[in-house]
């Protein structure tokens, strides 16, 4: 039987497992020792070497006794960072970090709920379908553990994500994709109190630019921020250099691409201005994702929560996640809550009750209907 227990113990090691994007090789071990322990098949790829990590994204599988649709459960592996450490604190159902520490129940609330209705499914012997497991490396740093995961191990192409916040009942099926974008302005040096007209202020052709842009809520699509700036020294100095970082969401390929235009001719034009130059550079940093709602995956996901008695919430979310990734090869994801809340942050907590009603959904996806 599904131990509630049992779930809370083992979530409560495995937050104790430092495990930061890009040095996740520990909870990988945990990982592997956990499907050897239990016979499972599985393999390891070599993803964070690519980019300079200590882990790799891991694919189990678990043969099962039907001809029914295989699916695959996944959870991410690394967590933010302050991480090291971590001091759980229990009151009652609710489990969160001491203060000084993110908790870790993104995404360790996810594989401990998945792990939990495995270890149901062997402890009965009971009928299921085949079923995948994928625990993945570096997912908070722009999903690099999935970009670059060795596809050739996961031949099930429908994947329920366990990684959205909130309570249970949440079915994220649409996300948006986004631009990572860089921009520098080259300005000229020249002493700020005895002759500022021979310079050309770098952050002020920045600001003129940024001054410009949609920046926040553009529609119900689309959004736009500033990340950083950096540049500049002393006072009495002109600026002749200064940089600025900023991405752009959107669920429309075509209005993510007006927007980046856009956000160019900004500068292009605040360039012009100052007679000056500039570098602006973009790169997609993921694609959208969107599950058909008359998918045979989403109607599982659905029927499964509704048969727990839980109401789903299909929504469409703001942020991107391994599903983005993976849709870009062909994949279909559903993201399913499992009781995080106050996630990145110091105040980050986990409702252990939402965790096992998120246990209970995963575990009658994997049987046989």
């Amino acid at each position: 039987m599904l131990s509630k227990e049992r779930l809370q113990e083992r979530f409560i090691e495995m937050v104790k497992i430092f495990s930061p994007s890009k040095n996740e090789k520990e909870m990988c071990e945990w990982i592997c020792k956990y499907l050897s322990d239990r016979n499972i098949e599985y393999k390891m790829d070599n993803a964070g070497e690519k980019y300079g990590g200590n882990g790799g994204n891991i694919v189990a599988y678990i043969k099962g006794n039907s001809n029914e649709m295989p699916i695959c459960f996944a959870a991410h592996m690394d967590q933010i960072e302050p991480c090291k450490d971590v001091n759980p604190v229990i009151n009652g159902d609710i489990i969160s970090s001491d203060g000084t520490t993110t908790l870790g129940g993104d995404d360790k609330g996810g594989i401990t709920a998945i792990l939990e209705a495995v270890e149901d499914i062997l402890e009965a012997n009971a009928s299921h379908r085949d079923i995948y497991l994928l625990f993945t490396v570096s997912e908070e740093i722009s999903m690099l553990g999935a970009k670059n995961m060795d596809l050739s191990m996961l031949p099930c192409k429908d994947i329920v994500i366990v990684d959205a916040a909130g309570d249970t009942g949440t079915i994220a099926y649409k996300a948006p994709a986004l631009e990572a974008i860089n921009c520098t302005f080259y300005g000229k040096k020249a002493h700020a109190g005895i002759e500022p007209e021979k310079g050309i202020n770098a952050i002020v052709a920045a600001s003129h630019a940024i001054s410009k842009m949609h920046i926040g809520r553009i529609d119900e699509e689309t959004t736009s921020n500033i990340g950083k700036i950096s540049g500049g020294g002393a006072t009495n100095i002109v600026t002749d250099e200064v940089s600025f970082t900023a991405e752009i969401r959107s669920h429309s390929m075509e209005k993510l691409k007006n927007e980046v235009e856009h956000m160019e001719k900004c500068c292009k034009d605040a360039a012009k201005l100052m007679n000056t130059t500039y570098k602006f550079e973009h790169e997609i940093a993921y694609t959208s994702m969107e599950l058909d709602l008359n998918s045979e995956l989403y109607k599982l996901t659905k029927d499964a929560t509704e048969k727990e008695g839980i109401k789903p919430n299909t929504m469409v979310i703001g942020g991107g996640s391994d599903a983005n990734v993976m849709a870009h090869h062909g994949y279909r994801s559903a993201i399913i809550s499992v009781g995080m809340k106050d996630v990145h942050t110091v105040n980050e907590s986990i409702d252990m009750n939402e965790v096992f009603k998120a246990t209970k959904i995963i575990r009658r996806m994997m049987s046989n209907s």
